[in-house]
Formats: structure tokens, sequence, C-alpha cells
């Protein structure tokens, strides 16, 4: 068993922001040399998020409205007590996940049709990261 690390670093102009990163994840997987395996792509931090969906523009749209419905920005958070003020960032986070893990068969990611591979950020324009790990044969 092979294994194969990299870092994407990121830091949006926007405070939340979906990221299109499959063609990144796709050159890290050939530059790693594994051909059958499985790819980890995790977000190091509370406040982002990787998942796979579709890449259209309509869902990403829906996608962004859906996590303010379920956790939006509002003062009254617990955790703003703390004097930080990112709370639904934490939340929205956890509704998205922080990784996603993605088979690799003949070297490529084994992705469906329509899937596509995104790094959310709900607290951006700092550098912030995502770690790419590949492990197999």
């Amino acid at each position: 068993m092979k294994s194969y690390t990299e870092y994407i670093w990121f830091n949006t102009k926007k405070k939340k922001e979906l990221v299109h990163i499959t063609d990144k994840i796709e050159d890290i997987v050939k530059k790693s040399g594994i051909k059958e395996g499985f790819c980890l792509i995790s977000a190091m931090h509370v406040t982002a998020s990787v998942f796979v969906n579709d890449y259209e523009s309509g869902i990403m749209e829906d996608i962004i409205d859906w996590l303010e419905k379920l956790a939006p920005y509002k003062k009254d958070y617990k955790h703003h007590l703390t004097g930080e003020d990112n709370a639904d960032a934490h939340l929205k986070s956890l509704l998205m996940h922080h990784q996603v893990i993605v088979p690799v068969t003949d070297g490529k990611l084994d992705l469906g049709p329509w899937q596509r591979i995104f790094y959310a950020e709900f607290d951006g324009q700092r550098r912030k990261r995502v770690v790419v790990k590949i492990l197999g044969e």
C-alpha cells in the first residue's frame, strides 16, 4: 500500500464561496502514481467543507440558499459569546461535512457522470487548506 499527500490552499474573495476543485484533485491523483485505491479530500478548518455534487449554477445557488435557511447568520448564537461571529459557518460546515472519499480506478477519480468535487467556504477571506491523501497501489 502506497500513500501520497498534498495540500491545496485557499483564500477566497468572498465570505461564502463554493469552489470547483475536481481538476486540481485529478492532477494530484495523477501525480501520486496510484492506480487503484481511494482519494480522501478533507477541509482542515471547522468553517469549511468538501462535497460532491453536480457542477451546475442553479444547484450551487440552491445549496447556498438551503444552507442560509438552515443555518442563517444571526447575532444570538451562544458561540458569539466567546467573541467570535461565525457560528453559522460552523453549522453550515456540519451540514455539508468536512471530507469526501472518492475511489481511484485506473489512475483516475471514479466519479459518476455528473459528479464533481467542491470546496465550500463559509467564513472566508483568509488562508485555509484542504488535505488530499491518496491511498492504494
